[in-house]
């Protein structure tokens, strides 16, 4: 049973009814990834929003709900976490942990242990607790 499980569903709601954003004439040519690019060129038509059956821009009014933004999928919120103290600063009921890209083998099997201890939910462990009690 997810956490927050109202506002992830909302997010999901709005992000139905937002237009696929693909980056401009990716359609046409197969060089183009359909990754999404601003259009720049002073005379682009989907910039200017010239002709119909043109893609959307991204807005802001697309937007999700402000109260489901930095949420996992898992409902937990997202916080990056390089040391036991940043541990500590933490809710296991509502923060998820995310160990740092910069965290060595050594401490990040510290961390896991004391997240594990204390039942976070941790979204990048790499590690697996069985060998770190071993």
């Amino acid at each position: 049973m997810p956490i927050n499980k109202e506002k992830i569903e909302k997010r999901q709601e709005v992000k139905q009814n937002k237009p696929d954003f693909v980056r401009p004439e990716s359609w046409r040519y197969v060089r183009l990834q359909t990754n999404w690019r601003k259009p720049k060129g002073i005379d682009h038509h989907q910039r200017k929003q010239k002709s119909r059956g043109r893609p959307g821009l991204v807005k802001v009014g697309y937007g999700g709900p402000k109260d489901a933004r930095g949420l996992h999928p898992s409902g937990f919120t997202d916080n990056l976490v390089y040391n036991i103290s940043d541990l500590e600063k933490l809710d296991p009921k509502k923060d998820g942990v995310r160990l740092g890209h910069g965290v060595g083998t050594k401490k990040r099997k510290e961390i896991v242990v004391k997240a594990v201890e204390n039942k976070f939910k941790i979204f990048n462990a790499r590690v697996s607790v069985i060998a770190n009690k071993s």
